[in-house]
């Protein structure tokens, strides 16, 4: 028996033809082998017999448990458990937001109180210490486990792991509703004010507050994104929590994102040669893309298998349904790709606006004066600030041209430079490498003189030392 130091792979021979790669990252024990694979459980609490062997079988069932050391469990039963939860819709910039409880959308686990222990979306279980939970109250709680903003996969290496121990001192449960209250948010929301005070341990209601208007909605936005935030969320007044995706609860983005399914990989050029230079994905809807932009080093060398659903970032899509300018956030751990498929995440979702104008529409007096007003200056605020450059793309063709994209890692120089030809347009996006950066869109005289523009600009690019890569 043999075990894995952290950061070390050994290669064994299963069945298949080729061997199967067994790791150890940050103490989570994986196997690429199907049977660890097709498992519903979190990635920190799976086993299979090439660990067993490898390890010990008192090994493995020390770090997973009795239960998940007995055998995989099929994907089949996930559902069981899963709890009922409020799921959002996407805002748009048309709809009036006056009157509706604001509040910050957090980075962090989606987390269900059944009342004795933490749950995912999935409803597998989240291992917390008593300390942690001890003063929570028996009643089902809808929050995120929650570590910081933009530290994401640390709270997701801390709540996933069998024994996360004195670590989780770092998270704190942020509660946002009451799902087993059946009176409106208002009602919910003060029982939750009563239930957490300000010195409750390790949990706190997330603070909402009343939008005034777009102008108070986008500058709350800039504010939160400055800071590191993702986001916004809107909950329509007088609202009861229900089941699935409701458009009486909406999250606000600069930039959309979405779900996508790994298919492949394309090979890193230049500084990435040997890596991974993009990912070949395929949304729920079966619409292929590449994703380049976002991807760190050890993501390059150790990429996301084939089959693993993450979730991208963008800023809209072209008129076949492209994402623009995509860039990879994460893995995406909690969700099932049948339920992606059925409907349940993806860009598609853009078409929804045309359900979400009827909740709008219920407030009265702001609706009434807020469209007209407010359409033109919403567009010049946080919210579709960065949506502008996109909604330019109203006028692009059907069929985009092909996205060039280029890095710069010098120093303390990690820039990128990527470029898309549309007929006669052309759009160019720059920034620091992990970032959305900035884009332009410029207008030429004829498809030549845009083809030549553009070969002007990866001239320039090029011989500054930039450096093509594989999208």
């Amino acid at each position: 028996m043999v075990d894995l130091a952290d950061g070390e792979t050994v290669e064994v021979q299963g069945s298949a033809r080729d061997p199967y790669v067994l790791s150890n990252v940050d103490g989570a024990y994986s196997c690429t082998c199907p049977a660890w694979r097709n498992q519903s459980r979190p990635i920190d609490l799976r086993t299979c017999k090439h660990l067993k062997k490898l390890r010990g079988a008192a090994l493995e069932e020390e770090r997973v448990g009795k239960e998940a050391a007995r055998g995989p469990v099929k994907r089949s039963g996930a559902k069981a458990d899963a709890p009922a939860l409020l799921l959002a819709h996407s805002w748009q910039p048309h709809e009036d937001p006056s009157g509706w409880w604001m509040s910050e959308k957090l980075d962090g686990v989606r987390a269900y109180w059944d009342g004795q222990r933490f749950v995912s979306r999935l409803g597998n279980p989240y291992l917390a210490p008593a300390w942690f939970t001890e003063a929570l109250p028996p009643i089902p709680l809808d929050g995120e486990l929650w570590v910081g903003r933009g530290r994401f996969q640390e709270t997701v290496s801390i709540v996933r792991r069998a024994k996360g121990g004195e670590r989780w001192k770092e998270v704190r449960y942020l509660v946002f509703d009451s799902p087993g209250d059946p009176a409106p948010f208002e009602e919910r929301y003060a029982g939750l004010r009563e239930l957490f005070p300000s010195d409750f341990p390790y949990a706190t209601r997330v603070v909402h507050e009343a939008c005034r208007d777009h102008d108070h909605l986008s500058g709350e936005l800039a504010r939160i994104e400055d800071l590191g935030g993702e986001g916004l969320m809107l909950r329509e007044p007088g609202s009861r929590y229900e089941s699935g995706r409701s458009t009486t609860l909406l999250k606000v983005k600069s930039f959309h994102d979405a779900e996508a399914r790994v298919v492949g990989y394309v090979a890193g050029r230049g500084k990435h040669k040997g890596k991974v230079g993009s990912l070949k994905v395929v949304t729920p809807s079966g619409i292929e893309f590449s994703v380049g932009t976002g991807l760190k080093d050890q993501e390059r060398s150790k990429p996301p298998e084939v089959g693993t659903v993450i979730t991208y970032r963008y800023q809209e899509l072209t008129n076949k349904g492209v994402p623009r300018f995509p860039s990879y956030l994460r893995v995406r751990s909690d969700v099932e790709w049948s339920d992606l498929q059925a409907g349940d995440s993806a860009p598609a979702k853009k078409k929804a606006p045309a359900k979400k104008k009827t909740p709008a529409k219920k407030k009265a007096p702001a609706e009434k004066k807020a469209p007209a007003k407010k359409k033109a200056p919403a567009k010049k605020k946080a919210p579709p600030k960065e949506r502008t450059p996109a909604s330019a793309e109203a006028a692009t063709p059907a069929g985009a041209g092909a996205l060039r994209y280029f890095e710069f890692s010098q120093g303390t120089s990690n820039k990128f430079w990527e470029v898309t030809l549309d007929g006669t347009s052309y759009t160019v996006r720059y920034g620091r490498i992990g970032t959305q950066g900035q884009s332009k869109t410029k207008e030429a005289a004829t498809p030549a003189a845009a083809q030549a523009a553009v070969d002007k600009l990866v001239s320039q690019k090029t011989g500054k030392g930039y450096v093509e890569q594989g999208t």
